[in-house]
């Protein structure tokens, strides 16, 4: 549900996601409220993510990891997107907690197509090594 990391650093990223016709999401020619969310997450837990690889892994070959939404503080969902429209999520970090095999974190995102905003979330997640 990512097409494409545009940036992305320890506490942000950028990403981009063209909408297709064949995606399991896509009910009317319309990316669903579900697709949102999950376009949303996984542009999140990117940002957490890239902490369990090794810098110079840039196929994500060297582990294995899995995400989950723990809670969604606040989300508010203001158009759904149509088939090949391109989606811009920007995410924030704002809290985050590591152990030795997972962590858990809090990070607000919001989705644009071109200068209008389509979403506005803030998802706890719990990503780990598997």
């Amino acid at each position: 549900m990512v097409t494409k990391i545009i940036a992305i650093d320890k506490e942000t990223v950028t990403t981009e996601f063209k909408i297709t016709k064949d995606c399991i999401f896509v009910n009317n020619d319309r990316l669903s409220e579900t697709g949102i969310l999950e376009n949303a997450a996984q542009a999140c837990s990117s940002i957490v993510g890239q902490s369990f690889f090794e810098e110079d892994d840039l196929e994500g070959e060297g582990n294995t990891i899995i995400g989950f939404i723990s809670g969604i503080k606040k989300v508010s969902i203001y158009k759904l997107p149509s088939v090949n429209d391109t989606l811009i999520t920007k995410a924030q970090l704002i809290s985050r907690f590591d152990s030795d095999s997972f962590s858990l974190c809090t990070i607000a995102c919001k989705t644009y197509i071109d200068e209008d905003i389509i979403v506005d979330a803030t998802i706890n997640f719990l990503i780990q090594e598997v």
